[in-house]
């Protein structure tokens, strides 16, 4: 029976059902003059529209109709199945315009043609039956005594000329089936020309109207979607797709690329070259092209340059999802395909199985293989084509044996033999391949099973090649011939069609309830965080992020606010507590050891000098960069106790080490910083008295920390004095009874010599060793010489203050350069350089600071926060906790729903 078209609305494309209800018919003809033009090429769709019912009652019998595949399977293989234009559907002027070219169309006779053939084709099955019925055995006999005569010479040639004639009605039967097969393909392509002519016509804008998304790409987006969605509540992805599986090499991909009419795929001789999961989503549209989900680039499958590119891409998208140390990846690659006459329809192409991991493979390449295929074939609405390469013993497939057990009774698998002309030649017995095709030879169960060629296995070959020599092959076949094969269970043609309509019934059956599903998740996710977390905003990881950036992003202009003043005073602080030591043991002792002013001041110069050009630069700098961060990261924490959200604390902290580590110091500053600190340390001017008695300050103070520091030293060395030996019931250590002992000695002979020098001659050593040894006490001589270093820099401390104290009223003696006075104060003028010199090097880097590293520093937070934020791992690693998790989810759940909501609402206006 023919099929009533009203029933697969679905096939045909969105726009076509709209054009009534949403163009303006009248604007459109005075739009489109040249569809006068256009409809001498097309045929009369209002003439066939009036003879559809006759043409369905002589095509009862034909190729036209319904079939059964096996399993009972009622799949629609007819070949007008695909959308074809109704009456209703084209504008009144363009049926009114169709009129002037009646005469053409009835000069081509085509209707007329077509329903010839068919009577020529129930004719010659007529006579086919009746030779056949002449042809037939007499029915038996009782047995006769006497035996029956040898048949006569003209039995015998009656017979064969029966059968060459009944061979001739074959031939002529299959040559008029051809015949009346290329003439429905002829309006089935003009039928296409026309839906193209239009498409590109309101694709140019001439009906003025938003074109809505079309279904299979609103459910496409679901997918996708769903790939990424992980749930903590076991919501699983439920929705059907075609998943395409088969053994390596067995031409599943050839397979899809003949369903998608275009070589999209990199090819090799053998070798493994789908290498990860490719969702492509097949489309109608006006032209031919391929697009990837995440880039905007549209590749032009009619030029070869364009699908060269295309194949390269894929073939670099899935390299670089495997793994290192991998062979296959897991990870998805989206890609949709349009073009006019494509079925609609989601395919997954899958790696394929293999039997033995090769050389150059990972060991666990066959398992993650199977394991792939495993969690896409387990979902019960997935449609499996499972793909077997019919050149090769069937008893070698693996893809079978793995089918068999994630679909055992066969309910949503379509099985595909490959390869049948090289089938039909190598094997001894063609009737194998009908015992495949029928399901006796494999154990698995499937809907439908179909023979497809899918070329001459040459990479150079268009997709149109192959659909010539896929009818010629079937055409003189000796499988259709001899009725091995069945006519709806050939070409690539009939298995697309059979496979979106399954594909679309499986939908239509399971999306309503798998909605019901993600609305009950919704419910659960959306309780969770009312009793959670009542008071906040539902932000996802992506708000979140915004949020914080914002935040950071204060605090960095907070840096700014600093006060000069400020800046000044930790700068100089922070140097001061970095050279102060190499100024006490490298400068001033030293010199203090000379014997006159003159000395003393020789060698402070030059020992300025050398630090000025080694060292003092170099510390400066890194005393202002560390300054600039603790000050950044103060300002982070202080920001920090002003309602901030604790979820931030990882990412913020990165950030700061990220945008730390990425500073770079302008380091031509150093060069100016020198000669500045040089100047600064060689002007021993002190201009008045506050400048003196500041001087005086500073020694003082830094004596005195030294001073303490010095006292704590040798404390510890000697241990608890005789109080905190009866107070706290603590005793000394050896060690530290043998250090106490050396200092006592070592105190001696300083009360002896006031005046003794920063180091002890060898002799003394000896002198004080060996009075040690004779109370008793071992000492080893560098313990001698580390104590004495202790307690001569206290000796030397408390001589300094002491003379800082004398040096208070020294500054009327200063101006006369200490003339005709016992005091020298040069100590005083040393650390009055050092003091300006530290004032003066604190400005400068505050200079610096403000003016420039502060906002190099501003500009490198921004930059580390546009990294992040295109970083997604980055991101889910730094912004972590249950409550963004389930926001994520809340967010993924409520658009996975919304976009199922509106798919089921156009598939039910579709209906």
């Amino acid at each position: 029976m023919f099929p009533d078209m009203s029933q697969y609305t679905w096939i045909v494309p969105d726009f076509v059902w709209e054009l009534s209800e949403n163009i303006d018919l009248d604007k459109l003809a005075s739009a489109l003059p040249e569809l006068e033009k256009i409809a001498k090429l097309l045929p009369d769709m209002e003439k066939i529209g009036e003879n559809f019912t006759f043409l369905k009652s002589l095509l009862s019998t034909g190729l036209g109709s319904e079939v059964n595949g096996a399993s009972g399977l009622h799949l629609l293989l007819e070949t007008t199945g695909e959308s074809t234009l109704r009456v209703t559907d084209v504008p009144p002027t363009s049926a009114a315009m169709s009129d002037s070219s009646d005469k053409q169309f009835k000069k081509q006779g085509l209707l007329s043609e077509l329903i010839l053939i068919q009577q020529q084709i129930q004719q010659h099955e007529e006579e086919m039956r009746r030779a056949a019925a002449n042809n037939a055995p007499p029915p038996p006999r009782e047995p006769s005594p006497n035996p029956a005569p040898n048949p006569s010479p003209s039995q015998s040639n009656r017979k064969s000329y029966d059968k060459e004639k009944i061979d001739q009605l074959q031939e002529e039967l299959l040559r008029t089936q051809s015949k009346y097969q290329r003439m429905l393909e002829r309006l089935e392509k003009e039928n296409k020309e026309l839906r193209k002519v239009v498409l590109q016509k309101d694709e140019k804008g001439i009906h003025q109207r938003n074109v809505k998304k079309s279904l299979i790409d609103m459910y496409s987006e679901v997918l996708d979607i769903l790939s990424f969605y992980d749930s903590n509540y076991n919501t699983q992805d439920h929705l059907p797709r075609v998943v395409v599986v088969g053994d390596q090499s067995a031409g599943k991909t050839s397979v899809l690329e003949m369903i998608a009419q275009a070589r999209i795929f990199p090819r090799g001789s053998g070798e493994m070259m789908t290498r990860s999961p490719v969702k492509v989503t097949l489309s109608e549209g006006p032209h031919h092209v391929a697009i990837f989900k995440d880039s905007t680039r549209e590749f032009d499958l009619g030029k070869e340059e364009d699908l060269a590119a295309l194949r390269h891409e894929i073939e670099l998208r899935m390299r670089k999802s495997v793994k290192e140390g991998q062979t296959v990846s897991p990870e998805t690659i989206s890609l949709s395909v349009k073009g006019p006459g494509i079925q609609r329809m989601v395919l997954v192409d899958l790696p394929g199985v293999i039997s033995t991991v090769t050389a150059g493979m990972a060991a666990d390449t066959k398992e993650t293989i199977f394991s792939i295929s495993k969690a896409y074939m387990q979902n019960p609405n997935a449609i499996i084509l499972c793909i077997q390469d019919g050149s090769v013993d069937a008893e070698r497939s693996i893809v079978t044996d793995l089918v068999s057990q994630m679909d055992p009774q066969g309910k949503r698998t379509i099985f595909v033999l490959t390869k049948v002309d090289l089938a039909e030649k190598n094997l001894a017995s063609p009737s194998r391949i009908q015992q495949i095709v029928e399901g006796k030879l494999f154990p698995m169960k499937a809907l439908g099973y179909f023979a497809v060629v899918t070329g001459k296995g040459s990479s150079n070959e268009s997709i149109d090649s192959i659909k010539d020599y896929e009818e010629d092959f079937f055409q003189k076949s000796r499988l259709l011939r001899d009725g091995m094969l069945k006519a709806h269970q050939v070409t690539t043609k009939n298995l697309s069609l059979a496979v979106s309509d399954c594909f679309w019934k499986m939908v239509r059956e399971s999306v309503e309830q798998q909605a019901d599903v993600f609305k009950a998740s919704r419910f659960n996710l959306e309780t969770e965080w009312k009793n959670n977390y009542p008071r906040l905003r539902e932000l996802d990881r992506n708000e979140l992020y915004e949020k914080a950036k914002n935040e950071i992003l204060d605090e960095v202009i907070s840096l700014s606010q600093v006060t000069p003043k400020h800046w000044e005073s930790i700068l100089q602080k922070k140097l001061w507590e970095r050279v102060s030591t190499h100024v006490i043991e490298n400068i001033y002792l030293p010199a203090a050891q000379t014997m006159n002013s003159g000395t003393f001041n020789t060698t402070v110069d030059i020992k300025l000098k050398q630090w000025t050009d080694k060292q003092l630069p170099h510390k400066a700098l890194e005393v202002a960069w560390e300054t600039l961060q603790e000050e950044f990261a103060r300002f982070m924490a202080e920001y920090k106790g002003k309602d901030q959200d604790d979820i931030f604390d990882k990412l913020k902290e990165a950030v700061k080490d990220e945008s730390i580590k990425r500073h770079k110091w302008n380091e031509r500053a150093m060069d100016s910083l020198r000669v500045i600190q040089h100047n600064a340390l060689e002007d021993c001017s002190i201009t008045d008295k506050p400048q003196w008695d500041a001087a005086i300050q500073f020694m003082e103070e830094t004596l005195q920390s030294r001073l303490k520091d010095t006292d704590s030293i040798i404390a510890d060395m000697v241990g608890p004095d005789w109080k905190q030996r009866w107070l706290s019931w603590t005793n000394r250590t050896p060690e530290q009874h043998i250090r106490n002992e050396t200092k006592n000695e070592l105190e001696r002979v300083l009360k002896l010599h006031e005046d003794h020098t920063a180091y002890l001659a060898n002799d003394e050593v000896t002198t004080v060793r060996k009075n040690l040894e004779a109370r008793g006490v071992d000492v080893d001589p560098v313990l001698i010489k580390d104590t004495w270093h202790q307690l001569y820099r206290r000796h030397f401390l408390q001589k300094a203050l002491l003379h800082c104290n004398l040096c208070r009223r020294g500054f009327y003696y200063y101006q006369r350069h200490f003339v005709d006075s016992e005091l020298e104060c040069n100590d005083v003028v040393l650390f009055w350089r050092i003091q300006r010199m530290l004032a003066i090097t604190a400005n400068t880097l505050r200079q610096q600071l403000t003016n420039t590293e502060v906002r190099r520093l501003e500009k490198n937070v921004k930059e580390v926060l546009e990294d992040f934020g295109e970083d997604t791992e980055k991101k889910v690693q730094l912004i972590t906790g249950r409550r963004v998790q389930l926001a994520e989810d809340l967010k993924k759940v409520r658009e996975i729903q919304e976009k199922l909501e509106a798919f089921i609402e156009a598939l039910h206006k579709e209906k």
